[in-house]
């Protein structure tokens, strides 16, 4: 399957405020070392080819700081209280654990796991073949991290795919890229100028709501 029609099958527009206010560059909730870490992971769960740039590149990391540091991470908006019990997948997480714990607590026994396995290279140092083989092992959980390594794994491939489709002002999708691998409009206003091209591509390129 090309990428896009694989991206295209599973995109969901996500539009998650944040809560805390910092110049745009800024982080608000992670570190330098494990913004890096999600950056190189972003970039091979959605890599760069001929059609466009990775999610990484466009800043799937900086969508996940600005969602981490709001309601989003602390799990503010749900119900958290015991007695957490297995549950089917349509039930979600049933963890104590909130997003923000998770991903503090994954990418770092993520790294750990790298370090002993690679020669003292975290992560972010190693080719892209090993990253792909190191995320494969996550997502079959060969790799012991707190909540389940294929649970992490799932977190942030989900954080991703959101980060690389929603509107940029949150912080991903950088020059409409997800959205234009797609042939998504966007939030254009008006389509009365086109709405009656029956069969004819969408010509006009995607607008942020900004």
């Amino acid at each position: 399957m090309r990428r896009r029609d694989l991206l295209a099958s599973s995109a969901v527009i996500a539009l998650i405020g944040c809560a805390a206010q910092t110049p745009e560059s800024g982080l608000q909730f992670f570190t330098p070392e494990e913004a890096a870490r999600v950056t190189a992971i972003a970039n091979r769960l959605i890599p760069a080819d001929e059609l466009g740039p990775g999610a990484g590149e466009v800043g799937a990391a900086r969508f996940i700081d600005r969602a981490l540091a709001g309601a989003y991470g602390t799990s503010r908006d749900l119900y958290m209280r015991p007695p957490f019990l297995p549950g089917v997948p349509s039930q979600g997480a049933q963890s104590p654990l909130t997003p923000a714990v998770r991903y503090r607590v994954g990418l770092a026994a993520l790294d750990a796991h790298c370090r002993a396995a690679f020669a003292g290279r975290g992560f972010v140092d190693l080719s892209g073949q090993e990253q792909d083989r190191v995320l494969a092992d996550l997502e079959q959980g060969r790799i012991a991290i707190t909540g389940g390594g294929r649970a992490f794994f799932d977190l942030v491939l989900r954080d991703t795919v959101a980060g690389f489709f929603a509107d940029p002002q949150y912080g991903g999708n950088q020059g409409m890229a997800g959205w234009r691998l797609i042939g998504f409009p966007g939030a254009r206003y008006d389509y009365r100028d086109v709405v009656a091209r029956h069969g004819e591509p969408y010509h006009l390129p995607p607008v942020a709501l900004a």
